[in-house]
């Protein structure tokens, strides 16, 4: 009964909400009104922010949109006899539905996110056993024996912990491989990390062939593993020393739990952050996913693997014959998969890892490409909504996530659609200018509120716009490719530990270069309109103005491919350790300051008897949080600084043996709760107002910087080539 009363009261709601949002009302009664809903919306912001308030206000923004979405329906599309105005105007409705489509997907899932869930503790005496995986396929020795040794120390029982390096780079493939010099690279790689794992005590594990890339060398692992419990790890992602403690008590709450996810926390920044130097101040890209979008779709049980820093069953990967390897994406395949087998999962927000991101704008598209044509292949594959096993709340969320990597194509639509009016003139959008403001600028007013209600802490307003930008030229033909032929795309592994030494602009930099320069003729073509058609003003400055914020974000997009060089290669976070550091043959006490994966700051409180000087090496032993051997870690002095507190030395670790790694790993991994705090400083909501101001002093900024780039580095001849098909 109670069923019946919630879908009548639903019923009766939803026709009185369609029954308002189409009445004929006057276009000065829909300006009122429209300003009184968004005035409630901001004072329930100030005032009431949480709870079933939140829902309100994003009930009323919802009745805006929709409200446009009936008036853009009814109203603005031109007749289907004018076929050059009609087909462009049809194409333009379907990216504004598609936007809005993905607006409402995006209140369900996150309206009302879970909190951050309770650690349960683990019964010691009967804790599972647990298999550590680390697949690897070209990465250095020195990026994976600080990864292995930071899986080595972390907090479990004596025992029941295991850790295997699965090395896809060393195969027997690789080695008998007719390419004599690729034979002997993977034969030198092979035994180079044989060596290193003996060392630190990790097994080696290898294949005969590469099938299947990074899931076959998973379900390898499997076959030569016994583990209740298996952890995987990126070669990049070092984990800290609480993850276990964090994550594996949740499998004995629920025996039909297959995955523990928690989130990649990156201690550099991608190339936007970099490029724009907004890593410190600003949430990086990957906190909305994981700080909000995970915990929203772990609400409805359909948190999913990420590929890396996640805790899965043994028990539940082998009903499904281990991971999923049909498509590039394995790990949200290896989810749907067990989802629609009746299995659970749990997302833990809390950052446990810290990884590395692309460094290269190159290697982060095509970091992204892979995400983007693999979440179509799902989409082609298992259709997530009609698919069997998924509740109606999962297969919305699957939906959700892989109709999202369609953005390039509105984004590419809405980049072009302006200038069919400023260059020929096409009415694409019937309205008036008043309409134009009245419609159009209250449902944009609205969309950053409710993305600002949504994600506040964690996008700040423009952002999401600049990113999907960034990525569509890219991304759009190889989601095209997917679409054509579904089983074309192959894995590609990211690069990992890239550096930039130069001022340089990317290889793909030019399409953007081409792009600013069209919408540059935009602007002069709206100058000309205005003159040339007077009576015509309204719309032709409504359209400009839709050109130049184009203009804003292609301008951004120059400076995001004007590769700055890196500097430090990450993050360094506060480490106090107290030890001895041997200088120039003598021995002082020293603290430790700041340390990451590739150096560490040293304070040494006396004068050391010879001065020290740029280029010198040195030992260095602290106390450690392991049991470890008592040992002393070689590093080489980068920079010198006199301060009234003492001498300070900026210093580059120089490892030679895995004890070295185990150092280097407890002292840059050890303690999560660092990432936590550097996340919380980077989480504020700065506005819709104080936020669109930022954005526009950052792309006029942007716009300069990276024209400067194009004109004096194509002109020096500093311009990134691209890369070769052997490469």
């Amino acid at each position: 009964m109670p069923t019946a009363i919630y879908v009548i009261v639903w019923a009766v709601t939803a026709a009185l909400v369609t029954a308002l949002i189409a009445l004929p009302i006057s276009l000065q009664a829909h300006l009122i009104a429209g300003t009184i809903l968004v005035g409630a919306m901001i004072l329930l912001k100030l005032l009431r922010p949480l709870g079933v308030w939140r829902l309100i206000a994003l009930g009323l923004g919802t009745a805006v949109v929709l409200r446009y979405v009936y008036w853009r329906t009814t109203s603005t599309l031109p007749p289907v006899n004018q076929l050059e105005d009609f087909i462009p105007g049809v194409i333009l409705y379907v990216a504004e539905l598609y936007n809005i489509g993905m607006l409402f997907l995006s209140l369900f899932v996150v309206a009302m996110p879970l909190p951050r869930r309770a650690t349960p503790p683990i019964d010691l005496a009967n804790a599972p056993t647990v298999d550590v995986f680390v697949p690897s396929y070209n990465e250095d020795a020195d990026l994976l024996a600080t990864t292995l040794s930071a899986a080595l120390a972390m907090d479990y029982p004596t025992g029941k912990l295991q850790v295997y390096l699965l090395d896809d780079g060393g195969t027997d493939e690789k080695c008998a491989s007719d390419n004599f010099a690729a034979a002997h690279a993977a034969k030198e790689r092979r035994a180079t990390l044989q060596k290193l794992c003996e060392g630190l005590g990790v097994t080696y594990l290898t294949r005969e062939r590469n099938l299947n890339a990074k899931a076959g060398n998973l379900n390898n692992g499997i076959a030569h593993s016994q583990g209740e419990l298996i952890v995987v790890f990126d070669a990049d992602h070092a984990p800290a020393r609480s993850f276990l403690t964090e994550t594996v008590g949740f499998f004995a709450r629920d025996p039909k739990l297959f995955l523990v996810q928690t989130p990649h926390f990156f201690i550099n920044p991608d190339p936007l952050e970099r490029n724009l130097k907004t890593f410190k101040e600003m949430p990086s890209e990957n906190e909305m996913f994981y700080g909000i979008i995970q915990r929203g779709l772990d609400k409805w049980n359909s948190s999913f693997f990420c590929g890396s820093a996640a805790v899965l069953s043994r028990k539940a990967l082998l009903t499904t014959n281990g991971f999923s390897g049909r498509s590039i994406t394995e790990d949200a395949e290896t989810a749907i998969t067990l989802h629609a087998a009746g299995w659970n999962s749990v997302y833990v927000d809390k950052p446990l890892i810290a990884g590395l991101q692309p460094a290269t704008f190159t290697s982060f598209i095509g970091q992204r490409s892979r995400w983007a044509q693999g979440m179509m292949q799902i989409l082609i594959y298992h259709r997530p909504l009609l698919k069997r096993g998924l509740s109606l709340p999962q297969r919305l969320c699957y939906t959700s996530t892989a109709l999202f990597w369609l953005f390039p194509f509105a984004r590419m639509i809405f980049l072009i659609s302006p200038l069919f009016y400023l260059f020929f003139g096409l009415q694409i959008f019937v309205a008036t200018g008043g309409e134009f403001i009245a419609y159009i600028l209250g449902y944009m007013v609205v969309n950053l509120m409710m993305q600002n209600y949504l994600y506040g802490r964690y996008r700040w307003p423009w952002i999401s716009e600049l990113y999907e930008f960034i990525q569509s030229i890219y991304l759009l033909p190889a989601v095209i490719s997917v679409m054509l032929n579904p089983s074309k795309p192959t894995f590609k592994v990211t690069a990992k530990n890239e550096s930039l030494e130069t001022r340089r602009v990317s290889e793909l930099g030019m399409p953007f270069l081409i792009i600013f320069i069209v919408l540059t003729l935009g602007v002069v073509a709206q100058y000309w309109r205005t003159i040339a058609e007077p009576y015509n003003a309204d719309t032709t400055l409504v359209v400009g103005l839709w050109n130049m914020m184009n203009l804003l974000m292609a301008g951004c997009a120059l400076g995001v491919v004007s590769e700055r060089p890196e500097g430090r290669a990450a993050r360094r976070f506060a480490v106090k350790r107290r030890g001895e550091i041997t200088l120039n043959g003598d021995a002082m006490p020293m603290v430790t300051e700041n340390a990451s994966v590739d150096g560490i700051a040293i304070r040494i409180g006396a004068a050391p008897a010879t001065k020290p000087t740029v280029g010198d090496q040195a030992l260095i032993s602290f106390e450690t949080t392991l049991a470890m051997p008592r040992g002393t870690l070689p590093i080489r002095v980068k920079r010198i600084e006199q301060d009234p507190h003492g001498l300070m030395l900026g210093c580059r670790y120089e490892p030679s043996e895995p004890l070295h790694s185990r150092m280097i790993a407890d002292l840059a991994f050890s303690d999560a709760e660092r990432w936590s705090r550097f996340q919380k400083a980077r989480r504020n909501n700065i506005g819709v107002v104080r936020g669109t101001t930022r954005f526009l002093r950052i792309a006029l900024f942007q716009t300069s910087r990276g024209l400067s780039y194009f004109l004096g580095l194509y002109r020096l001849g500093k311009v990134a080539s691209k890369p070769s098909a052997a490469e």
